[in-house]
């Protein structure tokens, strides 16, 4: 099954998400991450599966949301 991934990563003082070799500017991580679940929700319901990724300050990605696995919307 085809996976639909969303990348959350600085962009200077700014977050943006990666999709598709797309980038989407946001002035807050918490806004990009919003956005990025919303996204991911969406495709889910689309019948994809679907992940939030973000990486960390060691370079490293970490899943922060996965549809069908985690609450929608997330708590906090």
């Amino acid at each position: 099954m085809a996976r639909a991934e969303y990348y959350i990563l600085r962009d200077g003082a700014k977050w943006k998400i990666r999709h598709l070799d797309k980038d989407y500017p946001y002035d807050t991580q918490a806004a990009a991450m919003k956005a990025a679940v919303d996204a991911a929700h969406s495709s889910g319901k689309n019948g994809l599966d679907a992940q939030v990724l973000v990486q960390g300050r060691d370079g490293k990605w970490q899943t922060e949301w996965t549809y069908g696995h985690d609450p929608y919307p997330p708590r906090g």
